[in-house]
């Protein structure tokens, strides 16, 4: 399982923050709401458009999404420290370790591009995960410097971290029970995307 690492700045805009045509403004929380059906009403009495609510909604809904994606990214990253704890693991080797898995096997400066990291660090987390048992170094034969090497993941060793994940899969498991087949495609689309838009980001920063 990744470690999610994306932080959104929750954003609203503020009250009284102007929306749809020139001059419409936002209802304050104190606005009142007129009879059902009616389009509410502000705290002076004034009728708010219907497009200038379904905005508002709308920009709360975003907001309620950004910050629940922070805090998804605050409970992983707890998990993943509990994890690296009962492996005897660091959290930047365990997540050495997941690129490893679902990428490799890779080369010490490809592991380095993917996860950020200055290659003389990775050099030294590959040393810790090898002294472990959890990844093996092989010598690359495609490679026209013979000291190239790729790194693989012990599979055998995967086993212990399922197990330590099973909980967290077992939740998912069920979560998405409770959705059809279109609605997860929509969630697993804005993950996907979600997670390209961090890729960028993070990869503007480093080129910044």
């Amino acid at each position: 399982m990744n470690q999610v690492g994306l932080l959104f700045q929750v954003q609203v805009a503020p009250e009284g923050a102007g929306v749809g045509r020139e001059g419409a403004g936002v209802a304050p929380e104190s606005a009142g709401v007129g009879p059902e059906g009616a389009e509410p009403l502000t705290a002076g009495g004034d009728r708010v458009p219907a497009a200038v609510g379904a905005a508002r909604a709308r920009r709360q809904l975003i907001a309620t999404i950004k910050d629940s994606l922070r805090g998804l990214s605050s409970q992983l990253s707890q998990l993943n420290h509990q994890v690296s704890a009962r492996v005897d693991l660091k959290d930047v080797d365990l997540h050495c370790l997941d690129l490893l898995a679902r990428h490799g096997p890779l080369s010490p400066t490809a592991l380095a591009r993917r996860a950020g990291l200055h290659p003389a660090t990775v050099t030294g987390i590959l040393d810790r995960l090898q002294r472990g048992g959890w990844v093996v170094r092989d010598r690359d034969p495609d490679a026209s410097d013979r000291r190239a090497v790729t790194v693989r993941p012990m599979r055998e060793r995967g086993a212990e971290l399922y197990r330590l994940y099973s909980g967290m899969n077992s939740s998912l498991d069920e979560i998405c029970a409770g959705y059809t087949e279109t609605e997860l495609e929509l969630l697993a689309g804005f993950l996907r995307r979600t997670t390209d838009a961090g890729q960028a980001a993070a990869a503007d920063l480093a080129t910044g």
